[in-house]
């Protein structure tokens, strides 16, 4: 006697359901020994007693956190002007490292330069290669003002990343898509701007987040500049009290921002990994 196809699917649904319940429970249980066993170990530890008091004293980090959040402010101003200058410079330093076209060649060249050059040096070398070199030149209307400069650095550093991440974006555009453009009338800039860019912008959002979120992170390195920034304000707090807890009050500023763009990247990323596989199953 065959059983209706209705039950079989209920039945799958049923050993399904079972099994997620399962693994969830291993998962909490897991999560509590690992959790658990490690604040015992830390909790029990001999120095735990000094360490809580330098490290996580209430009353500091309650006298501390205001100036900190003031200094954190110029942290997502300076964070939200380079993302902006970011993202304009390094999409045109990859597409001029996409064409092909000869009259381009010396700017293409000097895009690869770029890129390679300061791809190679650490971000807070360049912080303090403008920051502290600029002034040094003396030259007429050169601006001396710190936070332009850290801004100018940050935005020389990242743009060579980023600029990486959309050409990879551009050669992951099939030729196919090119070719098509061209049959239907439009010109190779037409070409690029209306059918490569969109499809490349979309396919590496994810790794843009990822960039900013170190971006967000790295705006911190400007304090070597004497920039009273979250991390300065911290840093000054610190040495004023020799109590550490300024410092994970700054980290903790960092986090409240990082962890919920994470897990927007996170969801970014499950939800092109279900697109993919369903235009996979389609085809």
């Amino acid at each position: 006697m065959s059983v209706p196809a209705a039950s079989r699917r209920a039945v799958r649904l049923a050993a399904q359901r079972r099994r997620e319940r399962r693994g969830t429970l291993v998962a909490v249980l897991s999560t509590a020994i690992v959790i658990g066993g490690g604040a015992v170990l830390v909790g029990t530890s001999q120095g735990w007693a000094t360490v809580h008091e330098t490290f996580f004293s209430v009353d500091a980090f309650r006298t501390s956190f205001p100036d900190i959040l003031r200094g954190f402010w110029i942290d997502v101003k300076l964070f939200l002007v380079v993302e902006v200058f970011v993202l304009v410079l390094s999409l045109l330093v990859a597409v001029l490292r996409s064409t092909r076209a000869a009259a381009l060649f010396p700017f293409r060249l000097l895009a690869a330069l770029y890129a390679d050059l300061f791809r190679g040096i650490p971000t807070i070398l360049i912080v303090y290669l403008i920051g502290f070199g600029v002034p040094a030149l003396a030259l007429p209307g050169m601006p001396n003002d710190p936070l332009l400069l850290a801004a100018v650095a940050l935005t020389l550093s990242y743009t060579a990343y980023v600029s990486e991440v959309f050409r990879a974006g551009i050669d992951s555009v099939h030729q196919g898509q090119r070719s098509a453009a061209l049959a239907v009338g439009l010109s190779r800039a037409q070409a690029m701007r209306f059918v490569v860019l969109p499809q490349a912008i979309r396919n590496v959002v994810p790794p843009l987040l990822n960039d900013f979120i170190s971006l967000q992170k790295d705006v911190a390195l400007v304090s070597v500049l004497g920039i009273v920034e979250a991390f300065r304000v911290a840093q000054i707090d610190a040495a004023s009290t020799f109590n550490y807890t300024p410092l994970l009050a700054a980290a903790a500023l960092y986090v409240m921002v990082t962890v919920p763009l994470s897990l927007v990247l996170d969801r970014m990323q499950r939800r092109g990994r279900s697109r993919r596989r369903l235009e996979e199953a389609r085809a």
